[in-house]
């Protein structure tokens, strides 16, 4: 009879074996011998949770040197990642609307660690379905985007815009309407959510929902949103969550996850996603290989991307142009383009010709770095090596990328080329032309340009139009953009929010934020509505010119529509009513945008404390610190610094040398303002030796090389020299350039002081630690002595300077 605990052991020693395999050369395995486990040859291994601790690779990236026994040899488990508080997913149980959304079951928490092998339950993977490298999941996740017109889709996607209001009548019609989806029709509605936390939300409830399950395109389409945001550790859950469902994970399952990752900034755990393949059982293909060179590339590891591509082809993918198109993306972004050039021209020796793909990345390159001369030169090497002739594509391309980077002209050059070769570029093109002509002011070409479309057949659109009265804007010719804004309705067409949004920004920067208040208010009657970005115009407008009041009612108006401005917005909106002395009304339009949902950051509550410290109301500034710890926003060392000046200033030291003893206990390490913030309050009451104190405890958490010669200066400031003079010998035991400078702010004092023997007597310190004081500044000491009948301190200081090969000029 087994142990009760057998799988455990046998799960421990599958991983002792696997690191001694470890310190041992690997074989690499063609393909064909996939991942197979021992006890049962005829399938792929069961997962496990034995391999959550694993040895690192030798190049620091846990996945990246298995990278030749994935191929050859299958893994024993899934889901090593650790679990990382802060995203939109299981753990922090989200809520969508008022209802909270948990976690199906805490099985998934035995598998972030090593523990228990008893997975039987869960089903095998199966072979890929592969039909030209794209499986059929991903080709019906494809073809999902036709959905969205349905009025199942529409009336969905409004109940979930209702989150903010939501009760159990809403979510009963939802529940509801959620059964009457077909797969395809849920893949519109997470779609069409402009914020993918919202989608992510609603994949959770409706996971959880009775007597629905998601398909697994459902599952493919959230990992495609996820992998174009940072919420990896979302992707990642679905991963795991799919497992637990038994819906085959293909490679381009991992591959979002790997995406998602990469943006996230987590090179690591993008890597790790091979690792994470193999326990998977999953064998990897040409798809997953090219994400992972792509993730290598974008991370500026280039020469890791290199050697992946070896190993790749070791263990028998071979590489296609896609990969090396990665490589050139790499040159590029390491602004190395004639080395991408280098690349290109020796493909078709390594059997894969470059593609018009890879063309196009060089040629954008060039026409970021401003070499637009070469961009024509490589439209010909395209013709001539490797026999690619330009399209229709490749003048949109071309023009298009022109455009952007500000070469308008060049960018019209192609148009007529394009045109004499019977293509047409259509109105994005154009469009993109005028846009740069605006930019760069030239308002009169970008007309023309726009008079030229319409001669054309090529009717300008709402794209066009806004261009242009953004450029009216930027050159401070609003009336203009406001006729304009007018014709375009009388041209068939229609403005947009972005339109009015361009003519409101102009008239914020005239100075007519009113006249710009007034235009949002009628903008129901002009069948069109601000958006967050327009609100954001208008609201720092107001504040520009100072009306606080109209500026703070639009942000609560902005709040109320559903849109939330950013902590940056907020705070600057906090430091205008501050600057006017209206700190409770600061306070007060911070807290409602906590209450409504608003990201409300510790900046925003260090700039209200500042506030109240610039008006002498300290009370309310510590009582506002304790507010921060009950609404879970942590004091940095900025809020306490400025605390604790603002104490200092009104002589309560003994409460500024608590606050920051409760600082450094915290951990937070003192920043060199901190510090000159100390040095200044203490010496301006005389406080040396409470300073001193706190110096040394402040210096054991973060060292400060110039602490103590601020203390001196400060000191000499004060006219405090004889505490000064005590700490000079903390300062020379370096005895550089610093330490001089603070030696002759010393020997200043106690010549304005009229105490020049205590001059002298510093620089013969300084000479003592081979420091040579100012030549002009002891002529002054020198004088000084003679004048009070001490002949020998004089000759004797003449005498250093002698010594060590300075020659007094003649008087």
């Amino acid at each position: 009879m087994l142990p009760r605990n057998h799988h455990r052991l046998a799960g421990l020693s599958r991983l002792r074996s696997g690191i001694a395999r470890h310190d041992r050369l690997w074989v690499l395995r063609p393909l064909a011998c996939a991942s197979t486990s021992s006890e049962t040859p005829a399938s792929p291994r069961v997962p496990g949770r034995d391999s959550a601790v694993r040895p690192r690779g030798k190049d620091g990236f846990d996945g990246f040197d298995s990278f030749e026994r994935m191929m050859g040899r299958g893994g024993v488990g899934d889901g090593a990642f650790e679990r990382t508080p802060g995203d939109c997913g299981y753990d922090t149980k989200p809520d969508f609307g008022n209802f909270q959304v948990g976690e199906e079951s805490s099985g998934d928490e035995a598998e972030e660690s090593v523990g228990s092998e008893a997975e039987d339950c869960f089903p095998v993977v199966k072979p890929l379905n592969l039909k030209n490298g794209r499986s059929d999941f991903i080709r019906s996740v494809e073809e999902c985007g036709d959905e969205l017109r349905h009025p199942l889709v529409r009336e969905v996607c409004r109940l979930v815009q209702l989150q903010s209001v939501w009760n159990p009548n809403l979510e009963g019609e939802l529940r509801h309407l959620l059964r009457s989806l077909k797969p395809r029709q849920v893949c519109a509605v997470l779609r069409a959510q402009e914020d993918e936390r919202v989608a992510l939300k609603f994949f959770y409830w409706a996971d959880r929902q009775w007597r629905y399950r998601h398909d697994p395109i459902v599952y493919y389409t959230m990992l495609g949103i996820l992998s174009k945001t940072k919420l990896c550790q979302g992707a990642r859950r679905i991963i795991r969550l799919m497992r637990r469902r038994r819906i085959v994970r293909e490679p381009e399952a991992f591959g979002y996850l790997m995406l998602s990752y990469s943006r996230a900034g987590q090179l690591r755990r993008a890597l790790q996603v091979l690792t994470l393949m193999q326990k998977a059982g999953v064998e990897p293909n040409l798809s997953i290989c090219n994400v992972a060179m792509n993730v290598l590339t974008r991370a500026n590891r280039l020469e890791k991307a290199f050697k992946f591509m070896e190993r790749m082809q070791l263990v028998g993918i071979t590489p296609n142009v896609v990969t090396y198109n990665s490589l050139i993306m790499g040159y590029c972004d390491l602004h190395r383009v004639d080395d991408a050039i280098e690349l290109l021209d020796g493909m078709p020796a390594k059997g894969c010709p470059p593609d018009k793909v890879s063309y196009y990345t060089v040629m954008d390159f060039l026409c970021k770095e401003k070499r637009v001369e070469e961009v024509r030169e490589m439209l010909q090497k395209m013709v001539r090596d490797s026999n690619l002739l330009p399209d229709q594509v490749t003048y949109d391309h071309l023009v298009h990328v022109l455009a952007k980077h500000g070469h308008g002209d060049k960018a019209l050059e192609f148009v007529r080329e394009a045109e004499q070769r019977g293509f047409q570029i259509d109105k994005v093109g154009h469009s993109a032309i005028v846009d740069s002509f605006c930019k760069e002011g030239n308002l009169d070409k970008a007309k023309e340009i726009v008079n030229e479309m319409l001669l054309k057949g090529c009717l300008p659109d709402v794209v066009t139009y806004t261009s242009v009265i953004d450029g009216f804007c930027r050159v401070g010719k609003v009336d203009q953009a406001r006729k304009l804004l007018k014709q375009m309705e009388k041209h068939g067409c229609k403005p947009n929010t972005v339109s009015y949004t361009a003519l409101l920004t102009g008239l914020c920067r005239s100075g007519k934020s009113s006249e710009a208040r007034e235009m949002m208010n009628m903008s129901e009657e002009n069948w069109w509505s601000p958006n967050a970005i327009t609100y954001s115009v208008v609201m720092h407008g107001l504040r520009r010119e100072g009306k606080l009041s109209e500026a703070s009612e639009l942000a609560r108006e902005m709040v109320k529509k559903g849109f939330f401005p950013t902590p940056v917005e907020i705070n600057l909106l906090l430091q205008s009513l501050c600057e006017k002395g209206k700190v409770d009304e600061a306070k007060r339009f911070m807290e409602e945008c906590s209450k409504k949902g608003c990201a409300v950051n510790v900046v925003n509550f260090t700039t209200v404390i500042h506030g109240y410290c610039q008006t002498d109301n300290l009370d309310a500034a510590l009582s506002l610190l304790d507010d921060m710890y009950l609404s879970n926003r942590h004091a940095d060392v900025f809020t306490y610094t400025t605390l604790i000046d603002a104490l200092g200033k009104k002589g309560r030291i003994e409460e500024a040398t608590d606050l920051m003893m409760k600082m450094l206990k915290k951990g937070l390490l003192p920043t060199p303002v901190t510090y000159r913030t100390v040095i200044h309050r203490y010496c301006e009451r005389g406080q040396v030796e409470d300073l001193l104190k706190l110096l040394e405890k402040m210096l054991l958490r973060q060292k400060f090389r110039v602490a103590y010669n601020q203390v001196i200066e400060k000191l000499c400031n004060f006219g405090n020299l004889e505490a000064a003079e005590k700490l000079l010998g903390k300062v020379l035991t370096t005895a550089s350039r610093i330490d001089a400078n603070t030696c002759h702010v010393l020997m200043e004092s106690y010549l304005s002081k009229g105490i020049p023997l205590s001059a002298y007597k510093v620089a013969c310190k300084m000479f003592r630690r081979n420091l040579i004081p100012d030549l002009k500044l002891c002529e002054r000491v020198t004088k000084g002595l003679m004048s009070e009948g001490k002949l020998e301190e004089a000759d004797k200081l003449m005498l250093l300077f002698v010594e060590r090969g300075h020659i007094m000029p003649q008087s």
